[in-house]
C-alpha cells in the first residue's frame, strides 16, 4: 500500500479569494470545497432575500418585484448587514472567504475550542485583511451560541462538525433570529444510511433504514431532527436547499417563530415502510391537516388511519421493516434555488459541479419523497435493464410524473404508486423474457412475476423523458476525485494538495488483508 504524504506545517491554502496558512494540527478538507463555494453563493442569496424583505415589510410593499434594493460589495461593513456566526471554524477559511465573496455582511464570528486553531484564524485574518468583518472567538461552540440566545442573535449559523451535527442543534434554534438562515453538514452517512438504526435513533430521533434511497432519507431524518429542536422552543424550519454530495449531507433552512404553525409539523412526518423484498416503500404520516368544516378559513388537525399497508408486501409478500420518522414535506424551495443557481460566479472550483447539481435540484419533483433506483428493480426480478430512457417514458405515458433526483445517477423519483412501477417491470419483462433458471429459488422474483400486468404499458420514447440537464451534459454526480476520499480522521489535517488523509481503522476493515500496514 503507498504511503500517505503527512500534513507539511505553515503549509499555503489558496481557495476562492482566501489564502490562508495552517499550523498542520488544524483540520482542512479540500474536497469539501464544493460545500463552501455553495454556501457562500446560498447565504449571498438569502442576504439579498432578507433585505428585499426587511424593504417590504418597512414600506408595507407586497409586490417585491417591484422592490429597489441597494446593490452592496464584498468587503464592506454594513450596519444592517448578516451577522454570521461559523461555530467550528477550524483554519477560518470559510470565514475569511464569506467576508471577501459575499456582499453586505455586517460581522462574523470564526469560533474554535482549539487554541491552536483560533491562533491559525488570528494569522489568517490578518494575512487577508478582513478583520472589519471577522472576529476569532475561543470558546465551545454550544455555550457561545448559548450565550447568543436573548441577545445579539445571528442572522446566520454555519454548522459543519466532523460526524453528527445534533449536538449543537438546541443552542443554534435558538440563537438564531426570526426568519435567520441555518447551514447543517452531517458527515456520519453510515448511520444515517442504515448500518445502524440504533445509533441514528440516539443521534438523530429517527429509524434509518438500508434502502437505495438512502441519501435522500439520510437528508429527511437530519430535517426533522432540525424541526424537533426548533418546536421546543416555538420555532420551525423551512427548507430552502439540501443536497447530498461526496460523503455528506448539507442542509440549509430558514429558522421561523410561531406556536400556531408548529402544529403542521406532524403533517410534515411520515413513518417508512420498507419491503424486505423487493425494496418498495410506503409512508404513512404522522399527522393531518383537514379543511375546519364550519369555518373554510381554519384547519383541523386530526390523525391518521393506518397503516398503509398490509402485513406483507402485495408486490412480493415480504415483509416491512418501519423507519423514520422523515420529513415528507418539501426540501428545496424552487425560487431559491433558482435565484442562487442564476448567482453563482464562474470563477468558483466547482462552478460547473454546482450548476449541474442545482439544475437537477430544479428538475427534481417537489412533492415526492424518496425514490426507487433502476438497477434495483431490474435486479430484484432479474430481467435485462431497460435504459433510462425507456422507463422514464413508461411512466409518462401512463400519465404519471417523473424526475431524477440528485442523490442518485440511477434514481426515478416518482408519484405513480408501486404497482403501477411493478407493472410496468412485468411489462418489460414479457419484451425480455427473465431466465427462469436465475429466478428459479427467488420468491421475491417469482411472486412478482406471477401477477400479471392490470394493463399493457407503452416504453414509447416520450419528449420529455431526456430532462435538460442531461441533454446539456451538465456535471451531475461527482466521482472519487482522490485515493483515501471520504470525511477524514478526526485528529488529522487536511492540507492543501497533499493526497486525502482517513483514519486507516475505517479503510476497508472487512476486506483488509495481511499485509496491509498502519497509516496511523
Amino acid at each position: 500500500m503507498d504511503e500517505v504524504e503527512e500534513p507539511k506545517p505553515d503549509q499555503e491554502i489558496l481557495e476562492g479569494r482566501a489564502k490562508v496558512r495552517t499550523s498542520g494540527k488544524v483540520f482542512y478538507n479540500p474536497v469539501q470545497e464544493f460545500n463552501r463555494d455553495l454556501s457562500i453563493i446560498a447565504i449571498a442569496t438569502f442576504a439579498k432575500l432578507l433585505r428585499q424583505e426587511r424593504h417590504a415589510k418597512n414600506k408595507q410593499i407586497s409586490d417585491e418585484d417591484n422592490l429597489v434594493v441597494d446593490i452592496r460589495s464584498p468587503g464592506i461593513k454594513y450596519d444592517d448587514g448578516l451577522c454570521i456566526l461559523e461555530a467550528l471554524s477550524a483554519t477560518g477559511l470559510r470565514s475569511i472567504r464569506y467576508a471577501k465573496e459575499i456582499p453586505g455582511i455586517n460581522n462574523i464570528i470564526a469560533n474554535d475550542i482549539s487554541k491552536e486553531a483560533v491562533n491559525d484564524i488570528n494569522n489568517n485574518i490578518a494575512s487577508n485583511n478582513v478583520e472589519n468583518l471577522v472576529t476569532s472567538s475561543h470558546n465551545d461552540a454550544t455555550m457561545l451560541m448559548y450565550q447568543h440566545r436573548r441577545e445579539k442573535q445571528f442572522d446566520v449559523i454555519d454548522l459543519d462538525p466532523y460526524g453528527c451535527p445534533s449536538i449543537f442543534l438546541d443552542s443554534a434554534v435558538q440563537s438564531i433570529k426570526k426568519g435567520g438562515l441555518l447551514l447543517v453538514t452531517a458527515t456520519d452517512m453510515a448511520v444515517l444510511a442504515g448500518n445502524s438504526p440504533e445509533t441514528c435513533y440516539v443521534k438523530y430521533g429517527a429509524i434509518s433504514l438500508k434502502m437505495k434511497c438512502c441519501h435522500e432519507m439520510a437528508i429527511r431524518i437530519l430535517l426533522q431532527c432540525i424541526e424537533a429542536h426548533a418546536n421546543r422552543y416555538s420555532r420551525y424550519i423551512e427548507p430552502i436547499l439540501c443536497v447530498s454530495a461526496d460523503f455528506y449531507i448539507r442542509v440549509f433552512v430558514r429558522v421561523h417563530s410561531g406556536a400556531a404553525k408548529c402544529k403542521n409539523t406532524t403533517s410534515k412526518l411520515s413513518h417508512v415502510y420498507h419491503c424486505t423484498g423487493c425494496d418498495g416503500f410506503e409512508l404513512q404520516p404522522l399527522g393531518m391537516r383537514k379543511p375546519h368544516q364550519k369555518n373554510n378559513n381554519l384547519v383541523k388537525f386530526c390523525l391518521p388511519t393506518g397503516p398503509p399497508v398490509t402485513r406483507n408486501c402485495q408486490q412480493c409478500g415480504s415483509p416491512y421493516h418501519i423507519g423514520g420518522p422523515i420529513w415528507t414535506a418539501p426540501i428545496h424551495s424552487p425560487d431559491f434555488v433558482k435565484q442562487v443557481l442564476e448567482a453563482a460566479p464562474p470563477y468558483l472550483g466547482t462552478f460547473k459541479r454546482i450548476r449541474g447539481i442545482l439544475s437537477m435540484v430544479l428538475e427534481e419533483l417537489v412533492d415526492v419523497p424518496l425514490y426507487y433506483t433502476l438497477d434495483r428493480l431490474s435486479n430484484t426480478i432479474k430481467v435485462e435493464n431497460p435504459s433510462m430512457l425507456t422507463i422514464r417514458s413508461a411512466i409518462l405515458n401512463a400519465g404519471y410524473q417523473v424526475s431524477y433526483t440528485h442523490t442518485h445517477k440511477n434514481s426515478i423519483k416518482t408519484n405513480a404508486p408501486a404497482h403501477v412501477i411493478w407493472d410496468i417491470m412485468r411489462c418489460w419483462e414479457k419484451l425480455h423474457p427473465t431466465s427462469q433458471k436465475s429466478i428459479a429459488n427467488n420468491k421475491v422474483a417469482t411472486t412478482i412475476l406471477e401477477k400479471s400486468p392490470e394493463k399493457e404499458y407503452s416504453f414509447e420514447l416520450h419528449p420529455a423523458a431526456n430532462p435538460a440537464s442531461k441533454q446539456k451534459g451538465l456535471v451531475r454526480f461527482q466521482q472519487n476525485p482522490l485515493r483515501f476520499w471520504g470525511p477524514g480522521s478526526r485528529a488529522q489535517a487536511m492540507v492543501g494538495q497533499n493526497p486525502m488523509l482517513k483514519s486507516h481503522k475505517n479503510q476497508g476493515k472487512r476486506k483488509r488483508t495481511d499485509d496491509s500496514e498502519s497509516l496511523e
